[in-house]
């Protein structure tokens, strides 16, 4: 099998996986967390939110999180800001002792509704405050991003149009972000929206890097992140063990599993280092923790080809 162009995996769970559990999950475990994504193999992670408690409570020990995990060269650490209060707590983390944010993550909804209940912003005002805040932080020699979010339909106006997120993927480029990720916040979108859009975008602002979040709340979300690379996206979201969803979107459900989608990356012959053994074994520690079985299909029915340490177990039951 001939080798196709490598992806970066954003590994999204400590963040976008955990803000809508009702479990709560301690400061040592979401540091545990992040710290068996890495020993797996993950180079980025988005570790938390720097919102109001209130608004989404799991995301309350942000800084105290950041504080704590691992200073690593080689791993780049996202926090996810929605606000002027949230860049200068992201911002903040540089001059606390530990650990910092590398990389501050924005968003920008695609309908007024749906902004209003996440931000309470319009969907233009989430534009103009991302591209304030890219300026921002490229100012303190930071990378930035913006996230596009339900580009793909929203639950409370329905279809989007493509070509009113072609015009923000415009107004946010000329911030110059790090990169623009295209997000299917409530999982509506299928294969052929995705690779129509994704060409619709990269003609748009080719001149910066395309990212990919995909939940999987219609059974699509593996099969949309593979239009994505096909469609030229070479930096995909996932979360370990398939969890996620958002407080301000009714019925959303997971993002698509990690795990899964190192399976048909590796299996496509898309060059990873990422361990999927350890991934599978991160999905079953987190899965206890939250008291369920998460919706990760891999960590049920194993790697194919199974290793010898696996057909030996599978013997004794």
């Amino acid at each position: 099998m001939s080798v196709r162009k490598p992806v970066t995996l954003i590994d999204v769970g400590p963040r976008d996986g955990l803000q809508n559990e009702t479990v709560a999950v301690g400061t040592a475990d979401k540091v545990a967390l992040i710290s068996r994504l890495i020993d797996a193999g993950v180079k980025r992670i988005e570790v938390a939110s720097f919102v109001h408690p209130k608004a989404v409570p799991q995301m309350a020990d942000a800084e105290a999180v950041v504080a704590a995990l691992p200073v690593r060269d080689d791993v780049s650490y996202i926090g996810l800001v929605l606000n002027e209060r949230g860049f200068l707590r992201a911002l903040a983390t540089r001059e606390a002792e530990g650990a910092s944010i590398d990389d501050i993550g924005c968003v920008a909804v695609a309908t007024d509704t749906f902004a209003g209940k996440n931000q309470r912003q319009t969907c233009m005002e989430s534009v103009m405050l991302a591209c304030d805040m890219i300026r921002r932080a490229k100012q303190e020699a930071m990378s930035a991003q913006v996230t596009l979010s339900a580009v793909f339909g929203c639950p409370f106006e329905g279809e989007v149009d493509p070509v009113h997120v072609v015009d923000m993927a415009k107004r946010v480029a000329e911030a110059e972000p790090d990169e623009i990720a295209l997000a299917d916040t409530i999982g509506v979108a299928v294969p052929s929206q995705v690779s129509d859009l994704v060409g619709r975008v990269r003609e748009a602002v080719g001149h910066i890097p395309l990212r990919a979040h995909f939940h999987n709340t219609r059974n699509t979300g593996i099969a949309n992140a593979w239009a994505a690379y096909e469609a030229g996206v070479d930096r995909l979201d996932a979360s370990i063990g398939g969890v996620g969803g958002c407080p301000f979107a009714p019925a959303a459900t997971g993002n698509i599993a990690t795990e899964d989608l190192v399976y048909l990356l590796q299996r496509s012959g898309v060059a990873s280092s990422i361990d999927l053994n350890k991934l599978i074994g991160t999905t079953i520690w987190l899965g206890g923790l939250l008291g369920r079985t998460l919706p990760a299909q891999v960590s049920r029915a194993g790697i194919f080809p199974a290793h010898e340490e696996q057909k030996q177990r599978r013997s004794v039951r």
